[in-house]
């Protein structure tokens, strides 16, 4: 099994696939966490990726993730043997969208982290599960781990990334679209777009789950995981 590498979203840590590094580990995967707190471009992000991967390598990567990684796919696709977009999107962001990042950058910028958290975790999680106290937690022990200037660096990269989609064609490795059914950020319409841009593209929709699938249904991620990695 080649070395996975796993890319963490917005003010996400490692801590987002700890439920799946658990299980994979156990599988025997040598799994390593990208750092993407440092740069404030997609392209700088995906370039310090690339210096601390292995030669060979599987890619996950979930919402920002995904965008790192499908930067990963431009610069590198020889390197990487397989490929997992979870809840992501190819498009660059909507009008509404950078208005709403600019506007969470002013508040870390202005002193009030504390409030980002909070107007961030109804997106970020299935309808059913807003009164999720211990996922709420790790999101905001995952979001207090980031901090503020990491966060309004990761921002800034969002906010610069290019539209992916007139390069999906030319991923050849095989590769796993995930998405919780209940994604706000990246709804399943989007998961299907990639799906039928990436050439023989596999699409998988987890019951029950938002825009962070790995902690909302743990088991079903790890399962579909398991199937990519042929475990």
């Amino acid at each position: 099994m080649d070395p996975l590498v796993l890319v963490p979203g917005l003010l996400c840590t490692e801590a987002l696939y700890a439920p799946q590094i658990g299980e994979l580990a156990g599988a025997g995967a040598a799994i390593s966490i990208a750092d993407h707190r440092q740069d404030d471009t997609i392209a700088a992000i995906a370039t310090r990726l690339l210096a601390a991967a292995p030669p060979r390598f599987v890619l996950a990567g979930l919402s920002m993730g995904g965008y790192i990684a499908m930067e990963v796919m431009r610069r590198a696709p020889d390197r990487v043997t397989r490929l997992m977009l979870l809840d992501t999107s190819a498009r660059p962001d909507s009008a509404e969208q950078t208005a709403n990042r600019r506007r969470l950058m002013a508040l870390a910028d202005s002193g009030r982290f504390d409030q980002v958290t909070p107007a961030l975790f109804p997106l970020f999680v299935h309808e059913d599960r807003q009164e999720d106290a211990a996922l709420r937690e790790i999101v905001t022990q995952m979001a207090t781990a980031t901090g503020p200037q990491a966060f309004i660096r990761q921002q800034s990269a969002i906010l610069g990334r290019p539209d992916s989609r007139p390069f999906l064609a030319a991923i050849a490795c095989p590769t796993t679209i995930v998405v919780g059914d209940g994604d706000r950020l990246t709804p399943p319409e989007l998961a299907r777009e990639m799906r039928e841009l990436i050439p023989g593209g596999r699409l998988e929709v987890v019951a029950g789950a938002g825009h962070l699938p790995t902690l909302e249904a743990p088991d079903a991620v790890t399962a579909v995981m398991r199937d990519w990695l042929g475990t």
